[in-house]
């Protein structure tokens, strides 16, 4: 859901900023007031490509920001980019300068609009009259398709990453003969090499403290001794001193008990000298000044840095390398009988796979019959005339198998009567796109709320509508505020309308004002009380002038859609 959204030095805007609601948020306001201006904005925080035509004249820059409540698939997506969560909500921040550079921030920290991208149709999908954000194409056509008639792709998913990863090492394994003898070649160089070392994980660490130790053992030795000298040995040693002064605490605490805490201190301060003392006493006496050993050594981390300089960073990493090439040279020893295995295996996960692919075919179509009845009801509802069909058309040939399946799903339309049906993207009106997406999710919602108990696949949880009521009125105005209205119980959405009939439905109404202040023009939003919500959709129904009779009418219409 969307919490927050500001924006500072935008277009006519100097600074504003709308706190949302879950449920039906609508905008409102007389004509280029700069209604979509906000959307426009939330456009931009999507990833929409940033002009340094937004920057108020006079700014050095254009800030717009949003806050989102956060979900599991964008924390995903701010991990595999890099970025920490901030909790629950996901703060984006967009600066754009007046010489056309910009910035981009996910929670504070410096990102992309490539991420921002990513996250888009995870957080919001922004129907605006310019363009449809959030890529409405085919899968995501396929999606709400599914999502419809609860429809799990995790069966073909599974099958299809069996098969692709099969056949992946097939290929592999079916390379020609020239480049596999070469490979051969140099994988048995590189397992002789790796294997005449030998390498144990760590070594390099351990014997790389030792050489330390043995290029200066005559320095360690004299250290070694000199502290058991100053710790025990010597005539004023610690211990020697400590043993005075735990004498004379005693004494006193023959005549105060409150020293009884500071002789026990001093007893175990000298226990403590005593410990050190022993262990650099040994420690001494361990040292041996082994020429010999020291060049075996330094021979041997030779030889592991070159291991590490041609095979990895660590001897972790060169080892499994190691059993890497150790594995590909049994296979190709063992070729002719793995291929064998592999094409029977291949067969096998083709199998599974065209069984769950079909299957899923089947269940899309039905569940397309269902929708295109419904989705084409809707959209007549919402002053359209149209005709509506949902086409899955399968592709069984292996170049074309996902792990979605090898459907292509594709709504087409045709809104008037005698034209043939075509896919969406090619409606040439904003508005009419907004009321046929608004239909589709209406009619999705309306199946899969059928099946509560069943999984449902993940949507965009803030839907927003620019002008979705363009070209309607009367009766197909209020059908489009009830669906809107109906569409906002399960998920929050953003309209900005021209109409009382769908203003009256808001749960919040937001006001767009445009005035003039010092000779500058600007544009601010407030969220609207009961009252002032009223004189609002008056004003919508009468024009300038309220009269007593439209804010009667406004009254009756907002107590109406309750």
């Amino acid at each position: 859901m969307l919490l927050e959204l500001r924006a500072e030095n935008y277009a006519v805007i100097d600074h504003a900023i709308a706190v949302f609601g879950p449920g039906l948020n609508l905008l409102t306001g007389e004509t280029g007031a700069g209604k979509s201006i906000l959307v426009d904005a939330l456009v931009l925080l999507m990833g929409d490509k940033a002009s340094s035509d937004v920057v108020r004249h006079g700014a050095d820059k254009a800030v717009v920001a949003c806050v989102f409540e956060s979900t599991a698939g964008a924390e995903g997506i701010l991990e595999a980019n890099g970025l920490d969560s901030e909790g629950h909500e996901i703060i984006l921040r967009r600066e754009i300068l007046a010489n056309g550079k910009g910035r981009v921030f996910i929670n504070n920290q410096p990102a992309t609009v490539g991420v921002l991208r990513q996250l888009a149709p995870e957080l919001a999908l922004v129907h605006a009259q310019s363009e449809t954000m959030g890529a409405f194409d085919q899968a995501q056509q396929r999606s709400l398709l599914d999502r419809f008639g609860n429809i799990s792709e995790e069966s073909v998913a599974a099958a299809y990453e069996e098969w692709r990863a099969i056949r992946q090492k097939l290929n592999e394994l079916e390379r020609d003969e020239q480049d596999r003898l070469r490979m051969v070649d140099l994988w048995s160089f590189q397992h002789k090499e790796i294997d005449g070392v030998s390498p144990v994980e760590g070594e390099d660490e351990a014997l790389e403290i030792e050489r330390r130790v043995l290029s200066n053992a005559e320095k360690l030795y004299a250290a070694a001794m000199s502290a058991h000298e100053l710790l025990y040995e010597g005539a004023s040693s610690a211990e020697t001193t400590l043993r005075a002064a735990e004498k004379q605490i005693e004494e006193l605490v023959h005549y105060d008990p409150k020293f009884q805490e500071a002789a026990q201190q001093l007893a175990s301060a000298r226990a403590s000298v005593e410990d050190v003392s022993a262990t650099v006493r040994d420690y001494a006496e361990n040292i041996q000044s082994s020429p010999e050993r020291l060049a075996e050594i330094e021979d041997r981390l030779a030889a592991l840095s070159r291991l590490k300089r041609k095979y990895g960073q660590t001897l972790a990493e060169v080892i499994a390398y190691g059993e890497e090439v150790a594995t590909k040279l049994n296979e190709i020893e063992n070729r002719d009988e793995i291929l064998k295995t592999l094409r029977i295996e291949l067969k096998s996960a083709a199998d599974t796979y065209r069984k769950a692919a079909q299957s899923l075919t089947t269940d899309r179509a039905t569940a397309a019959k269902k929708l295109e009845k419904l989705a084409e009801t809707q959209m007549n509802d919402l002053a359209m005339k149209v005709r509506f069909a949902v086409r899955v058309a399968p592709n069984e040939d292996p170049a074309h198998w996902t792990a979605h399946g090898w459907d292509a799903v594709e709504c087409r339309i045709a809104t008037n009567a005698g034209e043939p049906l075509k896919p969406l993207d090619e409606i040439a009106s904003g508005g009419e796109m907004s009321r046929v997406l608004l239909a589709l999710k209406v009619s999705v919602e309306e199946g899969a709320s059928k099946s509560q108990s069943r999984k449902k696949t993940q949507v965009p949880r803030t839907l927003v509508f620019d002008e979705i009521d363009i070209g309607i009125g009367g009766r197909a105005a209020e059908a489009v505020g009830q669906k809107l209205k109906a569409l906002s119980r399960g998920q929050q959405v953003l309209c900005v309308t021209h109409l009382p009939q769908i203003a009256a439905f808001a749960d919040q109404h937001f006001l767009i004002e445009k005035k003039e202040q010092s000779g500058r023009t600007k544009t601010s939003i407030r969220l609207l009380e009961d009252t002032h919500r009223t004189e609002e959709v008056a004003r919508m129904l009468s024009g300038a002038t309220v009269t007593d009779t439209s804010l009667r009418h406004a009254e009756q219409m907002i107590k109406a859609s309750r």
